[in-house]
């Protein structure tokens, strides 16, 4: 049973907020992207890591002082939207949605490749059903049970694989300095165009951020958490991002090769126990992501909804639990069709180029609303911010630009894609905005008629 119950309370605290910034960032790109660009560039994948993180990093500090001007839920579509209005509000809101719906794809499809290293079934059409109906429906029904108990399975999940990465990352690191790093074959592309290609693939991997934004609604000091936790989170998942690379490349000659880079490392270094260790952090840290994607997610269509953007039955909750029953229900099943039909790779490459799109507006987000500030003007909803990143300014055309470089990389399948996408959202912004001025004018209407 379901009623439209009043906001939910707040009840996320900052690490609860430092957790979903973890688990939306590290999934499944940690797992198979230090193989794919340690194959493509060799030991120049370090550097290359070290670029997405700077050009990512643009957009957290964009992201930061956004969310501190917010106490609302909604995140990325709710910053578009007070900032340019509902046209790219909605915009941004279908292709954050599209990106995380094909990560959330890419994490299932990586936890029956994962379990295919001991269990060959999971690689058959009939496994990856029955596994990937595992992965997702308990995960949605431990949200639908409350937004407590889906935050402490995201917070319990970002510790684990937090600690074994790491872990593994140290102990590759000290391979290496032993002097028992393998020799590596020649990289595929280790020209300047294959080290630009990789920076598409390498935002997949460091995005994701935006997704624990969503649920600000619900959090107990928005404006002051959120900028902390997406700052520190990012911190880490850059050290955590550097080190697995080192241990890829030190433990793996022929990283490009294999489909499951970190579970050859671990063999590597510690035999089939290794391995086994390895197999089980992928299912830890997929299962993690999805968990933070449950709890997020469906506050943008919450959001939505509460707008007037969406029917207003996603944004009803649970009459006993609290959760928006029907948002969860819907994402869970999107995720679910979407892990069926298309391949990791697929997945990863849509995922990034969505998603950048999404980073681009909040960058230009921040430089409207400082523009807003100087000449005086305030939009409803949207607070001074208690975050100032330096240079602000620069910082948000830059990394506008830098978004559009790597995005030049996406190939035309890619962006017809995203292209179709964005048409749709359009098409939803008209229908929409048809809808509303409709019932605007009816209300107009009815309480002329009372005066009369």
């Amino acid at each position: 049973m379901t009623s439209p119950a009043p906001a939910a309370p707040r009840i996320l605290g900052r690490s609860a907020l430092v957790a979903l910034v973890l688990n939306s960032i590290i999934g499944s790109g940690v797992f198979v992207l230090p193989g794919t660009i340690g194959g493509r560039l060799g030991w120049g994948a370090v550097p290359a890591w070290i670029a997405g993180a700077a050009i990512i990093a643009l957009c957290v500090a964009a992201f930061a002082e956004v969310s501190s001007r917010f106490e609302s839920g909604g995140g990325p579509y709710r910053y578009a939207h007070a900032a340019f209005g509902p046209l790219i509000g909605i915009e941004v809101a279908w292709l954050v949605y599209f990106a995380r719906t094909l990560s959330a794809a890419a994490q299932a499809n990586l936890f029956t490749t994962a379990l295919g290293e001991f269990w060959p079934w999971s690689a058959s059409r009939a496994g990856a059903l029955t596994l990937t109906t595992l992965f997702i429906v308990p995960l949605a029904f431990v949200n639908v049970r409350g937004t407590r108990g889906g935050a402490r399975t995201s917070s319990l999940f970002a510790m684990i694989k937090v600690g074994a990465l790491l872990l593994l990352g140290l102990a590759g690191c000290w391979w290496l300095t032993r002097g028992a790093a393998v020799t590596l074959v020649p990289p595929s592309d280790a020209t300047p165009g294959g080290w630009f290609s990789a920076m598409l693939l390498l935002a997949f991997a460091y995005g994701g951020f935006e997704g624990a934004m969503i649920p600000l609604g619900e959090a107990r000091d928005p404006r002051r958490d959120a900028p902390f936790a997406l700052i520190t989170g990012f911190i880490v998942v850059v050290i955590i991002y550097l080190l697995v690379q080192v241990a890829v490349l030190a433990t793996v000659a022929d990283p490009g090769a294999t489909p499951r880079p970190l579970a050859s490392s671990a063999r590597t270094m510690a035999g089939t126990p290794g391995a086994i260790g390895a197999t089980l952090l992928v299912v830890a840290s997929v299962t993690g992501w999805m968990a933070a994607s449950m709890l997020n997610m469906p506050r943008m269509t919450v959001a939505m909804a509460h707008d007037g953007m969406l029917p207003a039955a996603l944004a009803r909750r649970h009459s006993t639990f609290g959760t928006p029953v029907r948002s969860i229900a819907l994402f869970a099943a999107l995720s679910w069709m979407l892990a069926l039909s298309a391949s990791l790779l697929q997945n990863v490459s849509l995922s990034a180029v969505a998603r950048l799109l999404a980073y681009g507006v909040v960058c230009a987000a921040m430089v409207r609303f400082r523009q807003r500030e100087r000449a005086g003007r305030f939009t409803d909803g949207v607070r001074g911010a208690l975050l100032r990143v330096p240079a602000g300014t620069v910082v948000g055309g830059l990394g506008c630009v830098l978004i559009a470089g790597v995005l030049l990389q996406t190939s035309a399948r890619e962006a017809a894609s995203v292209s179709v996408v964005i048409v749709c959202a359009a098409l939803h912004w008209w229908r929409t905005r048809g809808a509303r001025g409709r019932a605007d004018q009816a209300d107009s209407s009815s309480s002329t008629a009372r005066r009369a």
